[in-house]
């Protein structure tokens, strides 16, 4: 079995998993661009020993895309399973992420495989599968981009037990982003000061703040040996915004917190 990915624990994150894959649940993650949704998927599954089939959601995803369709191969038309038939036959983890990016029919193929039935019917196929034992589905979201047209519906949240993903605490970010990026702890500790600050501003002047992805992009760009400033606005600055007056806002903030 590949190496488990490193992952460094928050809370009850990891029993909660096991306890759901254990007990054929579906599972929700809910938490803000790049805090770790990803990551701990990846983690968990390795840790569980399934294979993991890792959906990246968007507006023109549909059903078809995750059940299958015909292809034409070599002059035959051939039915060719999506990720998400591939992972029921297969036992394996389907990981949904922002899934209220898709189109609304996706949500219909997912009820019947998050009640009792576990079942995905192929109309096209005319099969109907039972998903075995070690299936899971997981799926993710930003509560902070919803909206009237794109949000998750109570039907639906409710077929999943749930957790929420917060930024780890500043000294596990510490530890995160070092042994991410390779640069020494001590000289993230202002960086990671620097992000939480940022984070401070978001509902004010920002949508989202500073991801601790974003984090380790400076902290890699700082050890291979771009300059602090540079690689500060490169990765914790112009990534949140477009806006000039908001840049000039954010360049103030590094530039007071970072001395």
């Amino acid at each position: 079995m590949d190496a488990v990915p490193f992952y460094a624990p928050a809370g009850n994150e990891v029993a909660l998993f096991e306890h759901a894959h254990r007990n054929r649940l579906p599972l929700l993650l809910k938490g803000p661009t790049g805090c770790g949704k990803t990551r701990f998927v990846t983690h968990m599954a390795a840790r569980l020993g399934r294979p993991l089939y890792t959906v990246s959601c968007h507006d023109d995803l549909t059903a078809a895309d995750l059940t299958g369709r015909y292809l034409i191969k070599g002059g035959d038309t051939v039915w060719t399973d999506g990720p998400l038939t591939r992972a029921v036959r297969e036992g394996a983890i389907c990981y949904l992420d922002e899934v209220v990016e898709a189109r609304k029919d996706v949500t219909v193929v997912l009820h019947p495989l998050t009640d009792d039935r576990r079942l995905l019917p192929l109309e096209r196929t005319g099969e109907l599968l039972e998903a075995p034992p070690d299936f899971m589905l997981v799926v993710s979201y930003n509560p902070g981009y919803q909206n009237v047209l794109k949000a998750l519906k109570p039907s639906t949240r409710q077929r999943f037990v749930a957790m929420e993903f917060g930024f780890p605490k500043p000294e596990a970010e510490v530890d995160i982003v070092a042994r991410e990026s390779g640069l020494p702890p001590g000289r993230v500790v202002p960086l990671v000061r620097l992000a939480n600050a940022l984070r401070d501003l978001k509902g004010q002047d920002l949508e989202e703040g500073v991801s601790t992805r974003l984090l380790v992009y400076c902290a890699t760009l700082i050890r291979s040996g771009m300059p602090l400033g540079e690689a500060i606005l490169s990765a914790m600055i112009e990534p949140l915004t477009d806006d000039p007056e908001v840049r000039k806002a954010l360049l103030r903030v590094a530039e007071f917190t970072m001395g």
